[in-house]
């Protein structure tokens, strides 16, 4: 239970990072993700990243600059403009379904309107997630360059979409319904220097 905990990645790097040892091993017809970060680096940086061996942007939280937010899913993605002129930690939840393609994006449990991204796609099964570093392979392929510096938690996985009731629940580490992984029971290791501060 990490609810009283940060993760702090002190500097950039081109190998520190979060795995979370999460295994799914049924592919994914729908998805959610959310996290809280404290950043003041304004070039690029992967937040959240998701591969399975076959395509690296499987998943992939990342931000190219302090106003906006880009969701992959299948290498393909959505981008979200957000007003980034002042240093605040964030929250952040983006979710997907299949059937329709629809993505949904949520800041600071406001949302967003809706986008579409790859219709009828099935996200792959057994994949590496890493916070903190974008993977070009399976489990690794990093770029310093887009490493991320500063504090993250609350991250949490589900395998289902998400209402901004529940966005809400999230930001207070209370989520009422089990996720894949969560802030509560977060199996992590951490590689590299990255180290988990009260």
């Amino acid at each position: 239970d990490l609810v009283k905990e940060v993760f702090v990645f002190p500097q950039e790097t081109k190998d520190s990072h979060v795995l979370v040892r999460a295994k799914l091993e049924q592919p994914l017809q729908n998805f959610t993700v959310c996290l809280r970060s404290y950043t003041d680096p304004t070039r690029p940086h992967s937040l959240f990243s998701y591969a399975p061996k076959a395509q690296d942007n499987e998943i992939l939280l990342f931000k190219p600059k302090p106003s906006e937010y880009w969701l992959y899913v299948g290498g393909k993605f959505v981008s979200f403009r957000v007003l980034g002129a002042i240093v605040a930690s964030e929250h952040i939840c983006a979710s997907w379904e299949s059937s329709t393609g629809i993505v949904g994006f949520w800041l600071n449990g406001k949302p967003w309107p809706r986008k579409g991204l790859q219709r009828g796609y099935t996200v792959g099964a057994e994949a590496a997630i890493l916070l903190g570093q974008e993977q070009d392979t399976f489990g690794g392929g990093f770029n310093a360059r887009q490493s991320f510096v500063g504090e993250m938690s609350s991250v949490y996985m589900w395998d289902t979409g998400i209402s901004t009731v529940r966005v809400l629940a999230a930001m207070q580490n209370s989520p009422d319904k089990a996720p894949i992984f969560g802030w509560r029971n977060f199996p992590y290791k951490t590689v590299g220097e990255v180290y988990l501060k009260p």
